[in-house]
């Protein structure tokens, strides 16, 4: 690493920041705060979606999935793409029917406020653990590049630094300022990617590929195996995946927000269909950038090269491999997928907060500066609280993309069944929701908890996590339901056009 990098790294945070403000206009309100004053244009909020979900769990852990396997992982992007259809015609209807801020304010109008309260809750402590990963994950290509170069900077210390740049341009500019910095960041992270193969290629040649194929590397579909625990599975990555992209783009806020943004339905559908195809491609290109790397280090186990993570393989290539200001550009761009969820995840987080838990424990509604600043101090907090889990979990040693994803899956299981249960189910009442969700969230939690720290073994893939929590939320939902006659009278709530 030469001074060049780390002056490109530190023009790139600043000029983040300087653009964030640059292109987010005046917030005068909730709505222009968080959903952009429903006016940003599907291409971009289709890219927000995209950078928001992969982040740098992508950049640096997909490409370690392919050197230490195969190319089984962009099963899940047919999975993504089937899920991803069934929410635009299914769910977001519902969404833009009723003008709401969050996707939880419909199981407020479904069930009532405790309804709403309870998914919001849970959206917020799951998203703060799931993105504390991926803040983590943006840490650890620094942490490389600092120890290289002699400087002893903690873990701590460089998610501070992350935390409070991201924490700035969202702070100020809201869900605008974040959809268009996350279009730039987005290209950046992909083109880092595309000039890794290529320096690869003019490097060593082209002769990994055929090496990578005859090592059975390049293998997609995987048949063996048990699809209930094994997550490279076909049926669990192309079933589990669609349940999973429904749960993950229908019923969590950090995607739904973005969806809300659009200027219209179509414009919302055809954001979220598209995503799902540019999202395969991206897994496509950094599974190509780890076969590129197991050539390029001749298949060596990182563990040889003096790693102390597997996810460290694709840092410790642009560090040693690329020349000066290169190295510095493909770090940026791991950044900027780190920052662009983290940014996602606050203007998310700050959202339901104000509207799903603050403005329905109030007793009396809130006017949009209230909400305004309620909503920015939320920001600071969220940005803040970020800092402990990615501390907790730096000691993982196993797939961080698998981590955060299997962290993620713990409640969407049953805040997708809170969703489709509310849809099927007439009868339903807002107890019977909230125990079956409860329960859902209980026992993947158990799973994740057992298999991550107790026994060490998988019993369920993190696939199959949405799945189960969908049908323990109908079986319990169900059962409890029967106790009433006939349709289910429900809270009166009103959901305001923000």
């Amino acid at each position: 690493m030469q001074t060049i990098d780390l002056l490109v790294i530190a023009a790139y945070l600043i000029a983040t920041a300087w653009l964030g403000l640059k292109l987010s206009g005046k917030q005068t309100g909730l709505k222009d705060y968080f959903l952009g004053g429903r006016n940003l244009p599907w291409w971009a909020v289709c890219l927000s979606v995209v950078a928001t979900e992969t982040s740098a769990l992508t950049v640096i852990g997909i490409p370690a999935m392919s050197y230490l396997g195969n190319l089984s992982y962009l099963q899940l992007g047919i999975g993504y793409i089937l899920g991803r259809i069934v929410v635009a015609f299914f769910m977001l209807p519902r969404y833009y029917d009723g003008e709401m801020v969050t996707a939880y304010a419909y199981l407020g109008k479904r069930f009532g406020s405790s309804t709403q309260t309870t998914a919001g809750v849970t959206f917020l402590l799951t998203r703060l653990l799931a993105d504390g990963i991926r803040v983590l994950a943006a840490a650890i290509p620094l942490k490389v590049i600092l120890d290289g170069l002699g400087v002893d900077l903690s873990y701590f210390a460089i998610t501070v630094i992350l935390s409070v740049v991201t924490i700035l341009y969202t702070f100020i500019g809201g869900i605008t300022a974040v959809v268009w910095v996350d279009v730039v960041q987005m290209l950046l992270y992909v083109v880092g990617g595309l000039i890794a193969i290529v320096l690869v290629a003019s490097t060593i040649g082209m002769g990994w590929l055929g090496e990578a194929a005859e090592a059975g590397k390049t293998q997609l579909l995987v048949w063996s195996g048990n699809p209930l625990s094994a997550d490279d599975s076909f049926l669990a990555s192309v079933l589990g995946g669609a349940v999973f992209a429904m749960a993950s783009h229908g019923s969590d806020q950090i995607v739904v927000q973005r969806l809300l943004a659009c200027r219209s339905k179509v414009e919302a559908q055809k954001a979220i269909i598209v995503s799902g195809v540019i999202v395969t491609v991206q897994f496509a290109i950094f599974l190509v950038v780890g076969l590129a790397l197991w050539g390029y280090y001749q298949g060596v186990a990182p563990a040889e090269l003096g790693l102390t993570r597997d996810d460290e393989i694709f840092p410790l290539f642009i560090i040693e491999a690329l020349p000066p200001g290169l190295s510095g550009l493909l770090l940026a761009g791991i950044l900027a997928a780190a920052m662009s969820t983290l940014s996602s995840s606050l203007s998310a987080l700050s959202s339901s907060t104000v509207t799903d838990v603050v403005g329905k424990l109030r007793r009396t509604p809130m006017t949009d500066q209230q909400g305004l600043r309620i909503g920015r101090w939320a920001t600071i907090g969220w940005g803040l609280a970020f800092i402990a889990p990615a501390t907790i979990f730096r000691s993982d040693e196993g797939s961080i993309v698998v981590l955060a994803l299997g962290v993620a899956g713990i409640t969407y299981g049953g805040l997708l069944g809170a969703f489709m249960f509310g849809i099927v189910n007439k009868r339903a009442r807002a107890a019977d929701a909230n125990i079956a969700f409860v329960i859902a969230v209980a026992i993947n939690a158990f799973f994740f908890v057992m298999e991550k720290y107790v026994i060490g073994e998988v019993w369920v893939a993190w696939q199959w996590y949405p799945l189960l929590g969908v049908i323990v939320t109908f079986v319990v939902g169900g059962l409890l339901s029967l106790r009433h006659d006939g349709r289910a009278p429900v809270e009166p709530v009103t959901i305001e056009s923000r």
